[in-house]
């Protein structure tokens, strides 16, 4: 029978599990209301921000155990198995991205502006063409490498069943050669990390650097990705800091683990400033107009310079200078609260590169309670999403399964 513990255990993640179904209802129940509403653009606006948002952190999150195994990291530990957890996004996310189909006379300016032979690339089936393909082949990447990872969790002869049974009917043909799986894993997390590169790097032409049609930076594509796996990293150990807190010691999670992936962290804040100080540095020198206006509308006219502000600091400076302290960065807790506001910063960043585009013709930031709602609802499906991933996939906490060091 089981343990007075272990069935507290079991209401616990119950009723967590309702709470994040419980988000994602008022979430999708706002959206809805907002886009049958008056203003259906605010609505859209909202959706494009936390797609782009939300599924950069799972993407992002998946790249760093490709990393880890192509590196043989071994100080990762559970880490990697928590960050694959995350691909249990990547079908919600592929339908998210099929929704915006539906706002696309919303969430596109340029569909009512002369595109003097853009047209070739800037047109609505071409871009949903590709972009729709890009994301099959980088989730379908990903979920290889992930087949044969979780192979390499688990021993043959577990009670299996549905997508466990699929899984480790492979991993019974190939339980002595081990060597084997791992090979197809190095192959398919170089496979990833390619795609990751090449994919968020087309997303961030096509749903955000093309809201302003005449503006174009070579250097954008490779900040999108950079900032996917920053935030990515930061929603990693945001789910590290609640499976330590929830499971202590058991979890296998231990202070190293935190200051380790704190220290990466840290470096992926310096090198998205970086590319963020050499946009701005390249546009500066170069001083040509349609450059320019791009910049100053977001760093100098009102209201977009106290956002722009905002983002640096939550985004850059204040986790610069906390993360120089040592013991910040093995406390779960403090990393947690730090990679939280680092995420809400990207939001914000988001709707600071989206905004000025999407509305024009506003004197205060277009920021509604109605959106903080719409972000609790893809907040809620992502952590269901997860949490359901890691009740039929518990080896993924498990730092001591089969495979992984």
């Amino acid at each position: 029978m089981a343990s007075n513990q272990e069935i507290r255990q079991k209401a616990k993640k119950s009723s967590f599990s309702w709470v994040f179904i419980g988000f994602f209802a008022v979430g999708t129940a706002t959206f809805l209301y907002g886009i049958l509403g008056q203003n259906p653009e605010k609505a859209w606006q909202a959706y494009l921000i936390n797609f782009l948002l939300w599924s950069a952190i799972a993407q992002g999150a998946v790249v760093f155990s490709a990393v880890m195994h192509i590196t043989n990291a071994r100080w990762s530990g559970p880490l990697s198995g928590l960050s694959e957890s995350f691909a249990a996004f990547f079908p919600p996310s592929f339908v998210l991205f099929l929704v915006l189909f539906l706002g696309r006379s919303h969430i596109f300016p340029w569909l009512h502006e002369q595109l003097h032979g853009k047209e070739v690339w800037l047109n609505i089936p071409f871009l949903f063409t590709r972009d729709c393909i890009g994301l099959l082949v980088l989730y379908a990447t990903g979920f290889a490498y992930l087949y044969n990872a979780m192979q390499l969790r688990s021993e043959p002869g577990q009670v299996q069943g549905g997508l466990r049974k699929l899984i480790y009917r492979g991993w019974a043909r190939n339980y002595r050669n081990p060597e084997r799986v791992k090979k197809k894993m190095t192959l398919w997390a170089g496979l990833y990390i390619l795609f990751f590169a090449l994919v968020l790097c087309l997303l961030g032409y096509d749903l955000v650097m093309s809201m302003n049609p005449h503006w174009v930076s070579t250097l954008f594509g490779a900040y999108t990705f950079v900032k996917a796996f920053y935030v990515g990293l930061g929603g990693l150990i945001i789910l590290a800091a609640i499976t330590r807190i929830g499971k202590g010691s058991a979890s296998g999670l231990k202070p190293s683990h935190f200051h380790d992936v704190g220290k990466l962290f840290f470096a992926f804040c310096l090198l998205w400033a970086d590319f963020f100080y050499v946009q701005l540095t390249v546009i500066w020198y170069g001083n040509i107009a349609e450059e320019t206006h791009y910049v100053i509308k977001r760093t100098v006219m009102v209201p977009w310079n106290s956002l722009a502000w905002a983002v640096f600091i939550i985004c850059f400076a204040a986790p610069f200078v906390i993360l120089l302290n040592r013991g910040v960065k093995t406390r779960p807790v403090y990393m947690a609260i730090l990679c939280a506001s680092v995420i809400v910063g990207f939001w914000l960043e988001h709707l600071l590169l989206l905004g000025p585009d999407l509305n024009p013709q506003i004197s205060s930031l277009p920021v509604r309670f109605e959106d903080l709602l719409i972000s609790m609802g893809f907040l809620g499906l992502m952590a269901a999403s997860i949490a359901y991933c890691l009740n039929l996939f518990p080896e993924l906490m498990d730092a001591k399964a089969r495979g992984v060091s």
